[in-house]
């Protein structure tokens, strides 16, 4: 029958078709739950022992798969790149030195190109662990530890391209890392420290010192300044606030343009005379110097306020920040 022959499925079609190959992934990666075991230890085991990288290689889709795991590995605390296993047999195998380990993907365990390597491999001494769909297979039997991610169909209705395989073992690979992670103590800072481009870096490693207003950008007055000239301030540094300062130069409250609204409807109150400290918020919530910006962002939200004085160990006025400096530097 001929492509343009063939009645074109409905939308209904469409969503029951896809609702049915996540169904069939779904329990692909629900069923290696109860296949986790002693297996497990013994990969993690080796590859938290391992003083080089861990070489992930596989042919295909597993490739694919494997090019990811390896990029979630190093990302996560574990030295890790992938290698061709077709180009490791032209040279490649050379990024393969004492002290490394082997992770191999092949979900019917006899693929040609990888088996190709392991003479190599065993002759090195390099520790080699496998993760294939058949446990009697010859990667298997060659693994020093071999991990079974079977599945009972693939989400392809001929059963033929690989689509619950490699998703459930793109998720055994994704359980590894974040086994391996858990048991470095891997923190978020130092996830942040491999992941400094992007919103992510920016949330795990500014710091308000980094996107506060400092210096002659802080807006600051000293006590016994005149509401009139607090507002100058203000108006000067363009932040809707102002640090007072006490005489040994420690924060003593800060003034808002909220603040101005609520003081406005005080009865005979005179802007040219009122003192600021009158009418400033006393005790003001603030952030420490060195800070991370992410936590500044959670006070705010916390408090339902706009603003931040940034203040050092001593309680003076380091800097201020708002809302719309987090938003420009990418943390909210």
């Amino acid at each position: 029958m001929s492509q343009d022959s063939r009645q074109a499925p409905s939308d209904q079609g469409f969503q029951a078709s896809a609702r049915r190959v996540l169904r069939l992934e779904a329990d692909a990666v629900a069923e290696l739950i109860d296949a986790i075991g002693g297996h497990t230890d013994q990969a993690c085991s080796l590859m938290l022992a391992c003083s080089g990288r861990i070489i992930v290689t596989g042919m295909g889709k597993s490739g694919h798969i494997g090019n990811k795991i390896a990029a979630t590995l190093a990302s996560t605390g574990t030295p890790s790149f992938f290698v061709h296993p077709a180009e490791a047999s032209h040279g490649d195998l050379g990024m393969i030195t004492p002290g490394d380990a082997v992770l191999a993907l092949s979900n019917s365990g006899e693929t040609a190109e990888v088996l190709a390597i392991l003479p190599v491999l065993k002759r090195r001494g390099i520790p080699l662990i496998s993760i294939t769909g058949r446990p009697d297979s010859t990667l298997a039997r060659q693994s020093d530890v071999h991990i079974p991610v079977v599945v009972s169909i693939e989400a392809c209705p001929h059963n033929l391209a690989p689509t619950s395989s490699t998703t459930a073992a793109l998720a055994m690979g994704d359980a590894l890392a974040i086994a391996l992670l858990e048991a470095r103590g891997f923190s978020a800072e130092d996830f942040a420290l491999s992941h400094p481009g992007g919103s992510l870096g920016r949330r795990l490693l500014l710091t308000v010192d980094d996107i506060m207003h400092g210096g002659e950008r802080l807006p600051s007055v000293p006590a016994g300044t005149t509401l009139s000239e607090a507002l100058l301030e203000i108006s000067r540094k363009g932040l809707g606030m102002t640090a007072v300062t006490a005489a040994d130069g420690t924060l003593a409250g800060i003034f808002t343009d909220g603040d101005l609204r609520r003081v406005l409807d005080l009865p005979e109150l005179d802007i040219r005379q009122c003192p600021i400290e009158q009418v400033m918020t006393r005790d003001p919530v603030v952030i420490e110097s060195g800070h991370l910006a992410a936590e500044a962002v959670k006070i705010m939200e916390q408090r339902k306020i706009n603003g931040l004085i940034v203040v050092d160990a001593q309680h003076r006025p380091a800097g201020a920040l708002n809302m719309h400096d987090l938003l420009r530097a990418g943390v909210v």
